[in-house]
């Protein structure tokens, strides 16, 4: 497959076309929960949707508009899918709520001035998973630009 076939694939346009608006919607929907703009989300992993999870869904579902639900393609996206959505709000997640933890007791430590001096240290990423909630919010915006993409580029027959 050229490398042309990633503009022109409507699997492709729907899945990457997902994972790019989810990214981008990020902002905004922290915006409207705390009144602070946070760009860093931008090139975040973690938040509101997930773009793991719409870019998954988005590429399971279109393979199954333009290759047939009954493909084995699609079954094979479908456990991909599901298998990053689970580490998302499982592995990834608790990797998140463990570096939230370590840094709270390095930052008493620090306080407590028991943490070894001249060793610089830098906080560990603490987003970096997601809630249930974020992965369906990603599911579900993968969905519709899917079926957004398939009405627009009808399957050719």
């Amino acid at each position: 497959m050229p490398f042309s076939a990633l503009f022109t694939s409507p699997v492709a346009i729907a899945s990457f076309t997902a994972w790019f608006l989810a990214q981008l919607l990020k902002v905004p929907v922290k915006y409207l929960r705390t009144k602070e703009w946070d760009w860093a989300l931008l090139a975040s992993a973690g938040g509101m949707p997930s773009s793991h999870s719409a870019l998954m869904t988005a590429v399971t579902v279109s393979i199954g508009h333009y290759h047939g639900f009954d493909s084995p393609v699609f079954v094979l996206a479908l456990a991909i899918a599901g298998v990053v959505i689970y580490d998302a709000t499982g592995v990834r997640r608790q990797a998140g709520l463990q570096a939230k933890r370590l840094n709270l007791l390095i930052n008493d430590l620090i306080k407590l001035k028991t943490w070894p001096h001249g060793e610089e240290l830098k906080d560990l990423r603490e987003m970096i998973g997601h809630t249930w909630g974020e992965a369906l919010g990603g599911v579900l915006f993968g969905l519709a630009v899917s079926i957004v993409v398939w009405l627009i580029i009808p399957v050719h027959g």
